[in-house]
């Protein structure tokens, strides 16, 4: 179970940054180019490059390189997953914490 806090951890806190979240919410339409999720901000292609890898890194998005372009989309499989793990943290269950003390 603690590899799974580990894990979900990691997703939560790649999107707790407000642009990242957004940016998520761009690819829940559907893949994406890093030019046009870049026309969406007014930051720089690093600055775009750096949140995209943090994002890759925790396994919320895939991305594919064509050309000279990278392409975006979300992993909607680990997405899913982690929602059904928040879903069995949040509620009351028999092997609790909160039932051991």
């Amino acid at each position: 179970m603690e590899q799974i806090y580990i894990d979900t951890s990691k997703m939560l806190k790649a999107m707790s940054d407000p642009k990242r979240l957004r940016i998520v919410d761009m690819l829940s339409c559907g893949e994406l180019c890093a030019c046009e999720i870049l026309e969406e901000f007014h930051i720089t292609q690093p600055t775009l490059s750096h949140d995209m890898k943090v994002l890759v890194e925790a396994g919320i998005i895939r991305d594919r390189r064509e050309g000279k372009n990278i392409y975006y989309t979300l992993d909607t499989k680990k997405l899913n997953a982690m929602h059904e793990t928040l879903g069995y943290i949040f509620r009351d269950k028999p092997d609790c914490i909160c039932h051991k003390k």
